[in-house]
């Protein structure tokens, strides 16, 4: 049986590299990323990669890409709007323990829901702290820590995430 896994794997791989020029994980080879996004009821034209570790309470609105290894916590509930791109490797919180850790156990994990607008672009290996909200029509540049509120028009990168600039009104 293994062969014949091994087997299936180079054939999807093989028609995957020649259809689109690109390698992917197993599961992502096996699932349809449409398929992906209904399953968890997130909106129309959403795709959401198999990849993603998915946990709590996630609604996600139309036309929006979820892309691999992507991790949505939506511990204390994470909203993200329409036509939105998540990028590879964005990790979204609301949640943490860090006050359980310290506390040796004595307090309970903190949690503040999280919400991202329409319209908004997240870069690659972005991460977005529990509590956050990011407006509508907002870039977020890779690699940065959003730890408070962006405001909507705005792009915003760093770590700490800085509000750099409003968008250009013709985008």
């Amino acid at each position: 049986m293994l062969q014949d896994i091994k087997k299936l794997r180079l054939r999807l791989q093989e028609k995957k590299i020649k259809e689109f020029k690109r390698r992917l994980p197993f599961g992502d080879l096996l699932t349809d990323r449409w398929d992906n996004a209904r399953e968890y009821g997130f909106g129309e034209g959403t795709s959401c990669y198999d990849s993603v570790l998915i946990l709590g309470d996630v609604k996600i609105g139309k036309n929006t890409w979820i892309g691999p290894g992507v991790i949505l916590d939506g511990t204390a509930g994470l909203v993200i709007g329409d036509h939105c791109d998540i990028s590879a490797g964005v990790q979204i919180y609301t949640h943490n323990t860090v006050r359980r850790c310290v506390t040796l156990g004595r307090s309970e994990m903190d949690k503040k829901p999280t919400t991202i607008g329409n319209g908004v672009y997240i870069g690659p290996n972005s991460i977005i702290q529990m509590g956050v909200t990011i407006g509508d029509c907002v870039v977020i540049g890779a690699m940065s820590l959003v730890n408070k509120n962006i405001p909507s028009r705005t792009k915003a990168w760093g770590c700490p995430a800085q509000v750099v600039g409003q968008l250009d009104p013709n985008f």
